[in-house]
């Protein structure tokens, strides 16, 4: 993996853009809820604030998240002080991953939120069936019919 694309991103942030102080306010309770929210940071969180995990096993148990991904989702987790990284001077470095006492008020609402889309689950796929199935025939309604 390459070293030299793993960094916390500075992205443009959305607080710069906003021009009143409500507005600011308004769009930093948006981009800390987009931080969280993300599926990378949900597992990641669910997983350490279990305990102290190190990166093997965060990757082993955020199933579907890359090795890059998880790089830069913990970079994130830590600056923005939902995680604490220690490293302990071994041979090879042990590293692991803490959550914070505020990461471990926010677990609540992570399960709220996991239990949620876990009982709904079934329901949101028939309706995304069903409206797929309603746009497929107004599709087909709509097509030209071609003469033989």
């Amino acid at each position: 993996m390459s070293q030299g694309n793993t960094g916390v991103t500075t992205e443009v942030s959305a607080v710069k853009q906003c021009e009143t102080p409500a507005a600011q306010s308004a769009c930093s309770v948006l981009e800390v809820l987009g931080r969280v929210s993300g599926k990378w940071s949900i597992g990641i969180l669910l997983v350490t604030t279990q305990g102290p995990a190190r990166f093997t096993e965060l990757e082993r148990q955020v199933k579907g998240i890359s090795r890059r991904m998880l790089t830069l989702t913990l970079r994130n987790l830590e600056r923005d002080g939902l995680l604490t990284r220690t490293v302990y001077p071994t041979v090879p470095p042990k590293v692991e991953y803490t959550a914070t006492p505020m990461a471990c008020e926010l677990y609540d609402s992570l399960v709220l939120l996991t239990g949620w889309a876990e009982r709904h689950l079934h329901e949101i796929d028939r309706a995304r069936a069903d409206y797929d199935d309603v746009l497929a025939a107004a599709e087909a309604d709509r097509a030209p019919v071609l003469a033989g």
